[in-house]
């Protein structure tokens, strides 16, 4: 009865002219302490040689080569355009994109799939380690391979909004951003019963409109703290490293299970991931 009635709620919002809810109505899902992450020394590091610009090689078998970014990426914004949480302000350039935790707690996060290759690939890795993540799905994409989306939620991961074809939702007019939004959320529930209360903005350009349209749909948006930089195809080395350097206990970390050639993104978090887990961090999913 519950799922129906949201289900019938969200979809006459679709229908109208107007941005419905206010911001102030929405549960605050990030830290609001304003400042950018921390950038100071982080404890117990994971031990490895120093770092150069484009990393240390890892073992030949992960390395993989280094190659241009896809035609699909667009640079993805810095997290200053996004917000810590609906309802707690209009958005503005102080933001930290973590989650408070007192434990050494951390939120992996994919985008862009399902993948018919690369997903299945980093369901293997995560299930292997016992992590969960939260893949923030293209409705498309999902629309195609409702058994990988299905995949997802069986083994415990949170399947969250990133819109229906990766627009940015910043150049859309209202009625575009909640068809973007409102078509995802719609497929998600009827696949898995649930309908999803995180979202993403692709490039994680969000503006007022936006935001009060993802709020409007019961959703919390999320950013990142810490860029894979795996859409650049940089090589898995670099990939690993970059994660590997910019962890922090509470962070949220952007990489791609879709949108491109993602073999490199899969083969460095195989490298990454235990030692994450040998330096004391646990992954697990975003709970709003």
């Amino acid at each position: 009865m519950d799922s129906d009635r949201h289900t019938n709620t969200r979809r006459k919002f679709l229908q109208a002219a107007v941005v419905v809810g206010a911001l102030s109505a929405a549960r605050v899902l990030f830290s609001s302490d304003g400042g950018a992450p921390e950038t100071g020394p982080r404890p117990s590091a994971p031990t490895h040689p120093p770092a150069t610009s484009a990393g240390p090689p890892l073992p030949a078998e992960y390395a993989g080569p280094a190659s241009a970014p896809g035609p699909f990426r667009l640079r993805p914004m810095a997290g200053e355009t996004s917000r810590s949480g609906p309802g707690a302000s209009p958005p503005h350039p102080n933001v930290a994109f973590r989650l408070s935790t007192d434990r050494r707690e951390i939120f992996l996060t994919f985008d862009d799939g399902p993948h018919p290759a690369h997903t299945p690939e980093i369901l293997r890795i995560l299930r292997r380690h016992d992590t969960h993540a939260t893949f923030f799905v293209i409705g498309e994409n999902a629309l195609e391979f409702p058994d990988l989306l299905r995949a997802l939620a069986d083994d415990g991961h949170a399947v969250a909004n990133h819109t229906w074809t990766h627009p940015q939702l910043t150049t859309l007019p209202p009625g575009a951003v909640r068809s973007e939004l409102g078509r995802t959320c719609d497929l998600i529930e009827d696949a898995l019963g649930t309908a999803p209360d995180l979202a993403r903005a692709p490039y994680g350009d969000w503006d007022e409109p936006s935001l009060s349209i993802c709020n409007a749909l019961g959703m919390s948006p999320v950013g990142w703290a810490v860029d894979s930089q795996d859409w650049t195809v940089p090589g898995a080395g670099t990939i690993a490293y970059t994660v590997l350097d910019e962890m922090h206990p509470g962070a949220i970390v952007l990489s791609h299970d879709g949108g491109g050639e993602r073999s490199q993104t899969v083969e460095a978090l195989d490298w990454y991931l235990p030692r994450l887990l040998d330096d004391g961090y646990r992954p697990i999913r975003i709970e709003p």
